[in-house]
C-alpha cells in the first residue's frame, strides 16, 4: 500500500495499463511532456516515448475522432478532454460514433477499447466554463459506460477496469479532489467492478446516494445527522451507466427514505432517473417523498459558488425534512 492522492492514483493506473499493452496510447491537449493541465500524465511520455503519450491539437472533436479510429483498428486509446466543460465539441463523435460503432456493424467491428478521461465539477473557483458536471448527457446513450470515482483507491481500480472494458467508457474525474483526496492505494494491479454501487456506511433511517466529489458532502451530512440521532446509509453509485438499481433499491426498502445529490443542475439531472426507478421498485416501502439536492438551474456561477453548490448543510436540512415528514 502507498499514500496517493487522486491524481497520483490515476497516473499509476495509466502507467500500469501502458506497461502491459504496447497498443495503449495516451493523448490529449498538453498531456505529453507537460503532463496535462493537472499533471495527471506526468512522466508517461518520458517513460513510453512520444509515439505513445503525446499532445494533440486543440480540437476535442478531432481528439475523439482520432481515438475512434485508433480503437477501430485494435489500439487501446486513452483520450483526455482537458475539462469536461469542453467535451461538447466532441459530443457528436462520442454519442453518434463511439457509442454506435458496434451496433451499426452487427458486432463486426467496434471501438470498445476506447476510454475518455475528463475532469468534471466545481469547487475550484473555475466559473461557468470550468465547473460543469455533464455526466447525465451521456447516460442517455446506449453503447457507452459512464464512471465517476470518489477517492484514490476507486480512481485506480475503476480506471483500470474502464481501460480493459470491451466497451467505450467515459471516465469523469472529480478535479476538486485531485490533490485534496488522499488515501491508501495498493501499488499492485487491481480492478473494481463497473456497474456496482458501494455501501460506504450502513444505516437504518434514510439512504443518502451520490457519486464522485459529492460523496464527501454526503458523509459530512451523515455525520451531522448522526449527532441528531438519525442513522444514515450512505451509498456511492460509482457507475451511472450501467447503474446498480438493485443495491440502491435494497437500501431504500430497508430505510424507507432516499436523498440523491449531484453537482449538476436538478432539471434533467441523473437524480431524476434514479428517483423514478426507485419509486417504482420501492413504492410500498417509502415513508416520505424522494428528495433531490442538486445544483441550481443556472450557469455555474463564480461569485456565488457557495450558494449554488449542493453542500452538506442543504443535505442535512433535507434529511430532517424527510425523517419528519
Amino acid at each position: 500500500m502507498a499514500q496517493m492522492n487522486l491524481l497520483q492514483a490515476i497516473n499509476n493506473a495509466l502507467d500500469i495499463a501502458m506497461a502491459e499493452d504496447d497498443s495503449t496510447l495516451c493523448f490529449g491537449e498538453d498531456v505529453g511532456f507537460f503532463g496535462g493541465v493537472f499533471r495527471a500524465t506526468s512522466g508517461l511520455q518520458e517513460k513510453y516515448g512520444k509515439t505513445r503519450c503525446f499532445n494533440t491539437p486543440l480540437t476535442e472533436q478531432g481528439i475523439i475522432g482520432f481515438a475512434n479510429g485508433l480503437a477501430a483498428q485494435g489500439s487501446r486509446p486513452i483520450a483526455e478532454i482537458q475539462f469536461a466543460d469542453y467535451i461538447f465539441p466532441a459530443f457528436d463523435q462520442i454519442v453518434n460514433e463511439s457509442a454506435k460503432f458496434r451496433y451499426r456493424s452487427g458486432n463486426e467491428f467496434n471501438v470498445g477499447k476506447l476510454t475518455i478521461r475528463t475532469p468534471y465539477g466545481g469547487g475550484i473557483a473555475g466559473g461557468l466554463y470550468h465547473s460543469q458536471s455533464p455526466e447525465a448527457y451521456f447516460t442517455q446513450t446506449p453503447g457507452l459506460k459512464v464512471v465517476v470515482p470518489r477517492n484514490p483507491y476507486q480512481a485506480k481500480g475503476l480506471l483500470l477496469a474502464a481501460i480493459r472494458d470491451d466497451n467505450p467508457v467515459v471516465f469523469f474525474e472529480p478535479k476538486r479532489l485531485y490533490r485534496a483526496s488522499i488515501g491508501e492505494v495498493p501499488e499492485e494491479d487491481y480492478q473494481l467492478p463497473i456497474g456496482k454501487a458501494d455501501i460506504v456506511q450502513t444505516g437504518s433511517d434514510i439512504t443518502l446516494l451520490a457519486w464522485g466529489a459529492q460523496m464527501e458532502i454526503m458523509e459530512k451530512a451523515a455525520a451531522m445527522a448522526s449527532e441528531a440521532g438519525i442513522s444514515c446509509e450512505v451509498v456511492d453509485l460509482r457507475s451511472l451507466l450501467p447503474w446498480d438499481l438493485e443495491t440502491v433499491a435494497n437500501s431504500v426498502a430497508k430505510t424507507g427514505r432516499l436523498i440523491i445529490s449531484h453537482e449538476a443542475p436538478i432539471t434533467g439531472g441523473f437524480a431524476g432517473e434514479i428517483a423514478a426507478s426507485v419509486q417504482k421498485e420501492c413504492f410500498l416501502n417509502l415513508e416520505s417523498p424522494i428528495e433531490r439536492i442538486c445544483g441550481l438551474d443556472t450557469p455555474y456561477p463564480l461569485a456565488q459558488e457557495k450558494e449554488y453548490v449542493a453542500d452538506h448543510l442543504k443535505v442535512f436540512e433535507a434529511i430532517k425534512r424527510s425523517v419528519n415528514f
